[in-house]
């Protein structure tokens, strides 16, 4: 390409409108990836990621000069992938870890782009765009399987089980993820609705779309987060409405009894998993991960090299069989994903960029009074949990979501912001 077409591709993709369009693609992309996948083939989904990975970068050279670097790089964020990335080099499959890396990479750099490129609100609207295209489309093709033509599309991972009130898997390829986007819809949407983004019809129809979505994906796994996403966003709401030197006191109080919630909960696992009707689910996976605790074992703290979602054919991976005798293709728990891949090393530092970004966002949320500054808190939050029984965390979406939400909370808050404040210096990264 030459410099005056690259110049023209730098000025259209750095106009707002194009950045909007770019934004809403990208979230389209990584939430639709199982069926872009079924549709295109890997090479066409990948040639799409490229494309959006190039125009992404064509919009930031165009905004370099009016990007605000500092707290937005979270150093905690940068020691994970880099960590992630030097795995490479003691992997047993290398060729495989260059490509799940380069996959990974993608996705994690297409969500730093969306929190470099928009503030939270254009965030938050592009989001509820994408996930009502997403979940609108779900709907029509679980109509269209499971009502009028009463029968699965397989290569879709659509059972047709509308009609008998669900599961249902729409775009999505599975009951959890749909359930977790929709999840991530309820809280979307109704930010939407508290910062009027969106007209009142359009906010409640969209509610009850994901609402829907939930309920008829019957996924114990989001039903749980959501519940705990619902605490914390009723704590959350509490707390805003305290004054600077109360909330000062009773964050570590916050912090107790949601510790304490944490342990009375596990204790009670068996009459929560009884009442959620998880068992089933619960044993599924817990057999699952039995199996992956004796790979943890033989490489604890350096992992056997990051991969993303693992490849059925290589070794170790094609030894673990779930209970249905199909090679699994996740650990079905992201930090046991990340512990099998990049070690105890890697677990810690995922944990720890989840865990600081959670705290700023945490603190953000309860100190300002915008409600769309709710937004980071409580998607972190749910994808948190939701990565206790799930590995959205190392795959697409939730790559895209949790990086640009912690990159969200850092640029509100960020200690080496403060100290370029106080001592004048220059510094483009954030802890």
């Amino acid at each position: 390409m030459t410099t005056s077409r690259w110049s023209s591709v730098v000025a259209v993709a750095a106009h707002a409108r194009v950045r909007d369009a770019l934004t809403i693609c990208i979230f389209v992309l990584a939430l639709a990836a199982p069926t872009l996948v079924a549709m295109l083939g890997e090479p066409g989904a990948t040639a799409a990621l490229v494309t959006l990975c190039v125009l992404a970068s064509a919009s930031l050279v165009g905004l370099r000069s009016e990007i605000e670097w500092r707290g937005i790089l979270p150093v905690s964020l940068l020691a994970f992938f880099g960590w992630a990335a030097l795995s490479v080099i003691w992997s047993e499959y290398r060729s495989a870890s260059a490509t799940g890396l380069a996959h990974t990479f993608a996705y994690a750099f297409l969500g730093a782009y969306v929190a470099l490129s928009r503030d939270l609100i254009q965030l938050v609207r592009a989001l509820g765009d994408a996930l009502r295209g997403v979940l609108v489309v779900s709907l029509a093709l679980e109509v269209l399987s499971g009502v009028l033509l009463d029968t699965p599309f397989p290569w879709l991972g659509i059972e047709g089980a509308l009609a008998v009130g669900g599961p249902i898997q729409g775009v999505a390829g599975s009951r959890n993820l749909l359930a977790f986007i929709a999840g991530l819809a309820v809280l979307t949407f109704l930010i939407e609705l508290r910062t009027q983004s969106v007209t009142r019809l359009t906010g409640v129809l969209s509610l009850c779309l994901a609402v829907a979505s939930v309920a008829f994906s019957r996924s114990p796994v989001t039903f749980a987060a959501l519940l705990g996403v619902a605490a914390a966003g009723l704590v959350l709401w509490g707390v805003r409405r305290l004054s600077r030197t109360a909330r000062r006191a009773l964050q570590p109080v916050i912090l107790g009894v949601a510790l304490f919630s944490i342990t009375v909960a596990y204790l009670a696992r068996g009459w929560v998993l009884t009442a959620l009707d998880a068992t089933a689910d619960v044993t599924y996976r817990v057999t699952l991960w039995r199996e992956i605790a004796e790979l943890v074992r033989q490489h604890p703290v350096e992992g056997w090299g990051w991969v993303g979602e693992w490849p059925a054919q290589i070794f170790p991976y094609s030894t673990t069989v779930d209970t249905n005798g199909a090679v699994a293709t996740s650990a079905l728990n992201g930090y046991l994903d990340a512990w099998v891949q990049v070690g105890l090393v890697g677990l810690s530092l995922l944990i720890l960029a989840l865990g600081l970004g959670f705290v700023r966002a945490w603190l953000v949320a309860s100190e300002t009074r915008s409600p769309v500054n709710a937004w980071p808190a409580l998607a972190l939050a749910l994808i948190i949990v939701t990565g206790l029984a799930e590995s959205y965390l190392v795959t697409e979406s939730g790559l895209v979501l949790w990086v640009a939400a912690c990159m969200a909370a850092a640029r509100k808050r960020s200690w080496r912001g403060r100290l370029r404040d106080v001592t004048g210096e220059p510094d483009p990264v954030s802890r």
